[in-house]
């Protein structure tokens, strides 16, 4: 039953961020915890029958809106996402990837989606060394990978959802139509790449205002070219854009700009649906989807850390980050190594989090000391721009939804007319020779997109859904998994307070960036521990968004770093 737009907005309303009591809050782990005070002094929101937490304020409220309308978690995640392509363009869109876990209430399990798009078949490492490129190029036309976004919401949709691709970018369409207001840390992020969008005439026509300047927050923003080609799709479906007029308009564009897509590789658009990994943790189980992407470095440092006291150690102190930047180091070496296209792997996830193979890197780990360069592992047998959103509904579907461009705005390259940017994933791959992730035709890259979610046993023993988390940020990705999950499953902190908590994020060597509540006393000793505290002011720390399944309805947390906003109903 369609439900009148005053029950929406009083739904809305209940569904506000609310405390138990005025300084405490269940905590993760289900006590009664002390609100820590945050950057933001946002609360967590509670909800009763369902719940969404995205990057973008209009996003959520779209998603939202499908839920109180009889959608499920799906329907809902699908629409937001098309929102976010129009709102947050510079992070996201029809001509990126996407990837998704969730879990289904019918089946009783945990789901993975792969959308993320392959190389074209005209690019080889030899096209490229021809070139005169000594590594792999970013932002430019030979890194246009073909964009799975598209394929990946038909495919949620046609499976799991109640809704017609159609209806699910109706609102997005509108949007595009006929505008927004800025919001301001995306505008921020849009005013930061003022030269990479006047470099392509295509894109100061679709993101600039009158061709010349970045809108301003607050300032209305229309994208018609956007809105024309979300209805071709809508009218279409995904065909449109694999081997349909779309497709055949961004092929055409890519190879006058050098990049190395043909029509016969959009139409070669698979979606796949793939078993997650996961490994146990404090008794609840954290699970990740498999190669291409990088989320089996966050389980491997989970595995590296488990031992640990890190509760005594205290949190974010210099013992506790040290542990956390050196597990970080440990398992990026693996995954640069060894993670790429599952059709070239050479050893499995499941051999790099065996516990012989774990020990062993966990004993290389000085926990007085940090190590300036850590060389990947002896198994025997790559900046990312990118929205993250989750949604959970009232028959106990839950959904974590990740979609990019990779740079921001990607590629830099718009196709003529179609209003969106086409992504740059293609920059993930290595001319390094041997490896997984080396460039070549049809392949997929290492990816940096990785939807996460916990489970825990039930009273019968089979896992039950508890969380749907994710942590938007290229290589930010694992680490701020990681502690996300230590904030809520070691500290208990409450679910907001979890994502505010102040962050690290290693970079590269012995460069390591954190968050300013992370005091003086603590940066002066992990710099005696040989560490390099780079200025943080120009390194993002990611945006995370979470819901938690509580015994009755949800819980819900977004990121302050981002616009966006958590909600109810």
């Amino acid at each position: 039953m369609i439900r009148p737009r005053s029950a929406l907005l009083l739904s809305v309303l209940l569904a506000m961020p609310v405390a138990l009591t005025a300084q405490q809050e269940i905590g993760a782990t289900g006590q009664v915890a002390a609100h820590t005070l945050s950057m933001a002094g946002r609360s967590t929101v509670y909800a009763p029958n369902g719940a969404i937490a995205t990057s973008q304020p209009l996003a959520t409220a779209a998603g939202l809106d499908v839920l109180m309308h009889g959608g499920n978690a799906i329907d809902a995640a699908v629409t937001a996402a098309a929102v976010e392509a129009v709102v947050e363009a510079q992070m996201t869109g029809p001509g990126g990837d996407c990837f998704a876990l969730l879990w289904s209430a019918k089946e009783h399990r945990l789901v993975g989606m792969n959308a993320s798009g392959r190389s074209g078949s005209l690019m080889t490492r030899q096209a490229l060394l021809a070139r005169g490129f000594e590594t792999m190029p970013a932002g430019r036309a030979e890194d246009v990978t073909v964009p799975g976004a598209v394929a990946g919401w038909a495919a949620l949709l046609e499976r799991y959802g109640t809704i017609s691709l159609a209806q699910a970018l109706a609102p997005a369409i509108r949007l595009a139509q006929n505008g927004f207001p800025m919001s301001p840390i995306i505008a921020r992020q849009w005013a930061q790449n003022l030269r990479k969008l006047q470099h392509n005439a295509n894109a100061s026509a679709t993101y600039l205002v009158d061709g010349e300047r970045t809108p301003r927050a607050g300032e209305w923003f229309r994208n018609p070219d956007l809105a024309g080609s979300l209805r071709t799709i809508a009218e279409q479906g995904p065909a449109a854009m694999y081997g349909g007029e779309l497709g055949q308009r961004i092929v055409t564009y890519v190879k006058e700009q050098g990049g190395f897509l043909t029509l016969a590789d959009m139409r070669a658009m698979k979606v796949e649906w793939v078993e997650p990994i996961s490994v146990g943790f404090r008794g609840y189980r954290v699970w990740e989807l498999p190669p291409n992407n990088q989320g089996v470095a966050a389980l491997e440092m989970l595995e590296i850390l488990e031992p640990y006291h890190l509760k005594a150690l205290g949190h974010n102190t210099a013992p506790y980050l040290h542990r956390l930047i050196e597990a970080k180091k440990l398992a990026f070496a693996d995954l640069y190594h060894y993670i790429g296209d599952p059709a070239d792997m050479t050893i499995s996830p499941e051999a790099l989090l065996s516990p012989a193979y774990i020990a062993a890197r966990r004993a290389q780990i000085d926990t007085l000391n940090a190590a300036a360069e850590v060389e990947p592992g002896d198994v025997k047998l790559p900046s990312s721009e990118t929205i993250y959103l989750t949604v959970a509904d009232s028959a106990g579907n839950m959904v974590s939804f990740i979609n990019s461009n990779y740079d921001l705005f990607g590629s830099g390259l718009v196709a003529p007319g179609t209003g969106f940017v086409l992504q740059d994933r293609g920059a993930g791959f290595t001319l390094t020779p041997g490896l997984a992730n080396t460039v070549g035709p049809r392949k997929r890259p290492l990816h940096t997109l990785i939807p996460g979610f916990v489970t825990k046993p039930g009273p019968d023993g089979t896992q039950q859904p508890y969380m749907s988390f994710g942590v938007m940020g290229g290589s930010m990705q694992p680490q701020g998994h990681v502690q996300l999950l230590l904030n809520l499953l070691v500290f208990g902190m409450t679910p907001q307070a979890a994502v505010d908590a102040a962050r690290f994020r290693h970079l590269s060597g012995l460069n390591v960036a954190l968050e300013p509540p992370i005091g003086d006393a603590v940066r002066a000793e992990l710099t005696a521990m040989g560490h390099h505290i780079v200025d943080e002011s120009r390194v993002t720390f990611g945006g995370a968004q979470l819901i938690i399944k509580l015994p009755r309805g949800y819980a819900a947390a977004s990121d302050p770093r981002k616009d966006g906003m958590a909600a109810g109903h």
